[in-house]
């Protein structure tokens, strides 16, 4: 508690003053950017990552960066979900995944969260492509790797299947992005969909929707 103690006295003592206008602004209401969903690992820092400030992003956290598909359970990330595209009407939602990713290696091994039986149901959300676990050629690095990417595709699929996602989709007014962070190396690779493949992110693959192509007037 010490080192968090002491954060909120620099905070108040320091960055608050210097920032009290914006502050202030804040405090009539937000207008975030982007919703961005990402694991609850505490390494996975989104503003850091993305240099962003308060009121930039409508973030939500959760082991494994996992949306349960529309009507297989209600609740928090749903809720997230329909506020920040229904009500908030960001223009952009991204699910980003990161290397080492402890929710993905328990799906592969089970045994390692036996006895926590909310995180065992938690984890059936994650989709787990069947042809990587077989496949004999990779690594067990090359594995994991590949399949933290193939997990956050799969969300991207349980993401669409949100009303207020369809919605705005069908009137092409809302981009999705499927990233993984490297927090090994600070990359970034996105998912484009015209290609099926992970690469570093640009302007050349910073959007996926529906059918894979940039929405108009973007």
């Amino acid at each position: 508690m010490r080192k968090l103690l002491d954060g909120y006295r620099r905070f108040q003592t320091g960055i608050y003053p210097r920032e009290r206008a914006l502050f202030k602004t804040l405090a009539q209401g937000q207008h975030p950017l982007a919703l961005f969903i990402t694991c609850a690992d505490s390494r996975v820092v989104p503003d850091l990552i993305t240099q962003t400030g308060p009121g930039d992003l409508f973030i939500c956290r959760n082991v494994g960066n996992l949306i349960p598909d529309h009507g297989s359970m209600n609740g928090g990330v749903s809720a997230t979900i329909e506020y920040a595209v229904g009500v908030l009407g960001v223009k952009d939602v991204i699910i980003c995944g990161h290397s080492d990713c402890g929710a993905i290696k328990g799906v592969l091994q089970p045994e390692t969260t036996a006895g926590f039986a909310n995180v065992q149901a938690w984890l059936k959300h994650a989709v787990i492509p069947e042809h990587l676990m077989d496949d004999r050629t990779l690594s067990p690095e090359e594995r994991l790797a590949a399949l933290i990417e193939g997990n956050v595709v799969g969300q991207l699929t349980h993401l669409r299947t949100h009303p207020a996602v369809a919605a705005r989709l069908a009137r092409g007014d809302i981009g999705l992005h499927g990233w993984v962070y490297l927090i090994e190396t600070g990359e970034i690779r996105a998912y484009d969909a015209e290609k099926g493949c992970f690469a570093p992110l640009d302007a050349s693959n910073a959007r996926v929707t529906k059918d894979g192509m940039e929405p108009p007037g973007r």
